[in-house]
């Protein structure tokens, strides 16, 4: 006795849809933490290095002849703002309002982008003062540090508006959804990376 298999119909994609929309939010979130951890270590190390190389400056200006603490704090707050409009624009998700989204997203942005640029400005001020990156050990751990920072704002200003096209173009979608979820909690962790630069190499560097 012979069993033949009939191919399955022409039109018939229910398995190759599960499988194209198969959810992967679980696996993403997994992976972010993932990377989340690994950018602790890099940090970590980047504070180790510039606590044995903070001291360092071989002639060159040293930190607390340079740095405007008021300055630092405006770009601090600007920061910290950001993380709070973010929040807000969580909570425009979770109600459906993709306009009151994009508008609290919009002033993420605005004020990630005024703190790096206070940063770049600051970085210019630094180096025309004569401490360059390459001018001591302590400088150069100095932009180690605040220089990564730096690019990781940067990197979550380019993913907000690739996330930003994304939803423009696909809605509120589950998967835009935890895109929108791990760009929140990178934006909060940089915030955080953010007050530990301020408290061990602003405060105790300049007070």
């Amino acid at each position: 006795m012979s069993t033949e298999l009939s191919a399955p119909p022409a039109d018939y994609t229910g398995y190759v849809e599960k499988e194209q929309h198969h959810d992967y939010g679980g696996d993403t979130v997994f992976g972010f933490w993932i990377y989340v951890l690994s950018d602790v270590i890099l940090f970590a190390t980047l504070f180790a290095v510039f606590a044995v190389l903070g001291g360092n400056y071989a002639g060159t200006p040293e930190l607390k002849d340079l740095v405007e603490l008021d300055y630092v704090l405006k770009g601090t707050a600007l920061l910290l703002f950001s993380s709070f409009t973010f929040g807000i624009a969580i909570l425009e998700a979770n109600k459906g309002n993709i306009k009151g989204l994009f508008s609290w997203l919009g002033a993420t942005w605005v004020l990630g982008a005024g703190f790096l640029a206070m940063e770049i400005n600051e970085f210019i001020h630094f180096t025309e003062a004569g401490a360059a990156a390459w001018s001591s050990g302590a400088w150069s751990a100095f932009y180690a540090l605040t220089g990564t920072h730096g690019l990781h704002v940067l990197a979550g200003l380019i993913w907000l508006i690739v996330l930003v096209f994304l939803i423009q173009k696909e809605g509120l979608t589950e998967n835009n959804k935890v895109r929108l979820m791990c760009l929140s909690l990178f934006w909060h962790f940089l915030d955080i990376i953010w007050v530990c630069v301020f408290s061990v190499v602003y405060l105790m560097g300049v007070l």
